[in-house]
């Protein structure tokens, strides 16, 4: 795809018309679950992945071969007649430009799931009003997936879909589950949407739009300089950490990309990775093995 494409992928962002954004598979694993009955398990995560892939989130409209690719895994860890308790893993891909490689954009474990569900329940969304925590958490996740996708095509592209996600969380809110409040954890719902809108952290939208559009984008018509670009969107990482070492969308950055960034950095034309070497292992220490590997 040619620079032309991306003028108009940008214009179609601009001036929207309906479609299903997403292309999700929502799994239940009930391995821990002590219930011979799996019906249940079943009818939520067809009901939920109906509900996931026929919502339009947006006005973007979108071929099928440019719908997202994202993933909600449900490790439940106790279940008692329409109360459902666990994890929820969700992860999303975007298509690199003139490859059919996918970039894993984002892999978080939200550990505060708690929701009421009957079999059978319709699932739906209002923009404007609170319809049950389930409903809430899938939906929050889908503007959010839909946000960060839209950053690395456009700088701070992602704003109008975070809007939506902030209005999800001060509505939830009312529902008194686990997540949607700053005082249930330092790594939840609450904070994901809080510290992305925040300038405070601006560097993560910053360097996930360098690090595709300028860098990931271009490695098939020059590697060398794609990979300079990379290297330094993960440079000006650094100026986050000196500010917020402990920050959450570190964290979030390369629970994605750690394993892709070795590969990046290890195949190909031979960048100085010394000169990245100590900023990683500085303000990614959690991914010191990883940073190892590369030679």
């Amino acid at each position: 795809m040619n620079r032309l494409f991306y003028s108009f992928f940008i214009l179609f962002i601009s001036i929207g018309l309906k479609a299903q954004e997403l292309s999700a598979q929502f799994i239940v694993n009930a391995d821990l679950v002590n219930q011979t009955n799996q019906q249940i398990f079943e009818t939520l995560e067809r009901s939920v992945n109906e509900f996931i892939n026929s919502q339009s989130w947006s006005n973007l409209e979108v071929l099928p071969q440019e719908k997202i690719t994202c993933s909600f895994v449900l490790n439940l860890s106790a279940y008692n007649t329409s109360t459902f308790e666990g994890t929820l893993q969700v992860q999303s891909q975007r298509t690199i430009f003139n490859s059919s490689y996918n970039s894993p954009v984002l892999n978080f474990m939200d550990r505060d799931i708690n929701f009421t569900y009957q079999e059978f329940q319709p699932l739906f969304y209002g923009p404007g009003s609170y319809q049950s925590n389930l409903v809430s958490i899938i939906s929050f996740y889908a503007f959010f997936i839909l946000g960060i996708n839209a950053d690395t095509f456009s700088l701070k592209g992602g704003d109008l879909y975070f809007d939506q996600a902030q209005r999800i969380v001060n509505l939830a809110q009312q529902g008194g589950a686990l997540g949607w409040k700053q005082n249930d954890s330092n790594r939840n719902r609450f904070w994901l949407i809080d510290t992305i809108r925040s300038n405070t952290f601006r560097e993560y939208r910053e360097s996930l739009y360098t690090y595709h559009r300028n860098g990931m984008d271009f490695m098939t018509e020059n590697t060398f300089d794609a990979k300079e670009i990379i290297m330094n969107s993960l440079l000006s990482l650094e100026k986050l950490y000196n500010r917020r070492p402990n920050a959450l969308l570190l964290q979030l950055f390369f629970d994605a990309k750690a394993q892709e960034i070795v590969n990046i950095f290890s195949d190909g034309p031979k960048i100085d990775f010394n000169l990245i070497s100590d900023t990683l292992k500085k303000i990614a220490p959690f991914y010191l093995p990883q940073w190892k590997q590369i030679k």
